[in-house]
């Protein structure tokens, strides 16, 4: 029987990194429930017991059962017929192993019948369910919807929707449009507020709504009569059993196959509003999309997860010339720099959830009760980090993901463009990561103000003071000397890159050129991005010894990659915008 958590040591050992036990500590109230529900926990060590046991279960679901469907779903996918959907017959057993089990709803209170877990856990069991299908993911992931209702909603809508959520039904969030893609401010979905019945009415067409379907929907439509920008948006909550939505088509996908990406029509569906009138774009949305781009995230590091596994396998079985090609160092090259890419990744992700945990627990609390001056500043300083790793954590991982996939499918050579194994399907859902849930350029726009305010810098240099400590505790502790020692070459090379990191954002914001600063911001993000990784990786090393070599590897990698961003930086000049520009054609 195949555990995808028991067989990936990482994943345990992240959830026990050190501020773990003040999410746990905040999250649950210093153990208040304890005597109120049977399955709370009364300390900090009973939580971590708690999130393991529950793991553990996640991990054979998917090895057991969500793995050995992918490929039936692949080929399966659902149908459409007099505007329902219907899932593949595997998709419809993963749903039904899911809610048997208790994983829906997971991280929800206890009083909406939720587990009441931290994001961290949560993203640990999305992981996991995307290295068994990442098309299933979108489906059962789609849960975190649950989140807004919970922010934003009033208390009778958590009682009737998150409720329902924790018992299963699934949830799907419609934004997108024909006409407004990652333009959302261009949504026309028109809402209707009708006196006589005291309700709204939704009317129009949404495009692209993955698990369309779904039992519970959050819909961003336009309720100011006459607008058209995002101040006109508002959120509402679409319950499937009023009716008054149909399915027009189901897509055609390159990947993802299980999932049904949906065209819908709405005619005079009953909605409730969520939350206040004009919020939806500016507060909600905003909102929703960053749980979105964390769970993207987690999705391409399972993706990543499931190309190492597939490439190792399959290298370790593969002979040619009288030996296996794992022995053949080009291979074993490929095999170490997948694995460097996915641990550097799954390091930035679980540092960006503890982070969110910090800030959305604390600001849940402060609904309670009102947070002293320590817990204020805390509160702040984690939501700035939050939001400053979400893009480079999903625009950068889902590139990995995307590479990661490629170098499986070179492996396996020409057995790999066959769909007798499963990298053909794997590099096909890849494909979808660095689009949806906003694209890798824009997840850039997002991340550049933090290169250029100098707010990624400060959290770099941060790191530095920390590694600093550790080497100075050398004369103390055999291991730092060790430490030291084995890692003397990264350590020079990672501050070498916070340098170039430095001078490069210097050149580029020095001009006050704005498209000169948007040709170059890709990057500055990634020189960026790749110092943070290769700082998160060296710090998990002492705790995760499965990450060594790949500290080694990625570290290298990232130096090469900062070398040939910086060059590309301090070569291009401002009087060469003109080349990057399209050319009038000559009449």
């Amino acid at each position: 029987m195949a555990n995808f958590y028991l067989d990936t040591p990482e994943l345990k050992k992240h959830l026990q990194h050190p501020l773990m036990e003040r999410i746990i500590t905040l999250k649950e109230r210093e153990f208040s429930e304890k005597d109120a529900y049977a399955y709370a926990p009364k300390d900090v060590q009973d939580a971590q017991d708690n999130y393991d046991r529950v793991l553990e279960i996640v991990g054979e679901v998917c090895g057991d059962i969500i793995a050995p469907n992918a490929e039936g779903v692949d080929n399966e996918k659902p149908v459409c017929a007099n505007g329902r959907v219907s899932y593949a017959s595997g998709t419809a057993q993963n749903l039904q192993a899911c809610r048997q089990a208790g994983l829906m709803g997971m991280s929800m209170p206890r009083r909406l019948g939720g587990l009441n877990f931290p994001i961290t856990p949560y993203i640990m069991a999305a992981d996991m369910v995307s290295r068994s299908d990442a098309g299933f993911e979108n489906l059962w992931g789609l849960q975190d919807c649950a989140e807004t209702i919970y922010e934003f909603g009033s208390e009778e809508q958590k009682q009737k929707y998150i409720t329902r959520v924790c018992e299963g039904e699934t949830m799907s969030m419609d934004l997108t449009e024909p006409d407004a893609g990652s333009d959302l401010q261009a949504v026309m979905l028109k809402a209707t507020y009708s006196e006589e019945d005291q309700c709204w009415y939704l009317n129009g067409v949404k495009r692209f709504i993955t698990n369309g379907d779904s039992d519970i929907h959050l819909v961003l439509a336009r309720s100011e009569e006459g607008s058209r920008d995002g101040r006109g948006l508002s959120m509402f909550i679409y319950d499937k059993r009023n009716g008054g939505v149909t399915v027009r088509r189901i897509e055609n996908k390159m990947g993802i196959k299980g999932s049904p990406t949906c065209e819908l029509v709405y005619k005079n569906a009953k909605a409730e509003l969520c939350g206040s009138q004009r919020l939806g774009l500016i507060k909600y949305v905003m909102a929703l999309m960053n749980g979105a781009r964390l769970g993207i995230a987690a999705q391409s590091v399972g993706i990543s997860e499931a190309c190492y596994r597939e490439a190792k396998a399959y290298a370790a079985e593969r002979m040619q010339f009288g030996k296996t090609i794992d022995k053949m160092l080009p291979v074993s090259e490929m095999l170490n720099l997948i694995k460097a890419k996915l641990d550097a990744n799954r390091c930035l992700l679980y540092e960006t959830c503890r982070y969110v945990d910090m800030y959305k627990i604390l600001e849940d609390v402060s609904k309670e009760r009102k947070l002293d001056p320590e817990e204020r500043k805390e509160q702040k300083m984690y939501a700035k980090l939050a939001d400053s790793f979400t893009p480079i954590a999903k625009g950068m991982g889902s590139e990995f993901a995307n590479q990661n996939a490629y170098d499986c499918i070179q492996i396996h050579g020409g057995s790999g463009f066959m769909k007798d194994y499963a990298c053909e399907r794997i590099y096909r859902d890849a494909r979808i990561t660095s689009i949806y849930e906003g694209t890798t350029q824009l997840q850039v726009v997002a991340a550049i103000r933090y290169v250029t305010t100098g707010a990624y810098l400060k959290r770099i240099l941060e790191f530095e003071e920390m590694l600093d400590t550790s080497v100075a505790n050398c004369a103390s502790d055999g291991y730092y000397c060790e430490f030291a020692s084995d890692y003397n070459t990264e350590i020079e090379r990672i501050v070498k890159m916070r340098e170039h990191l430095e001078e490069a954002t210097a050149r580029v914001v020095e001009t006050k050129n704005q498209e000169y600063l948007d040709l170059l911001s890709r990057e500055l993000v990634e020189i960026a991005g790749h110092t943070i990784m290769s700082h998160l990786l060296l710090q998990s090393v002492k705790n995760i010894p499965e990450m060594r070599n790949s500290c080694h590897v990625y570290i290298r990698y990232a130096f090469g990659e900062v070398l040939k961003h910086y060059s590309r930086i301090m070569t291009t000049e401002v009087s060469d915008l003109h080349l990057y520009k399209l050319q009038k054609e000559e009449a």
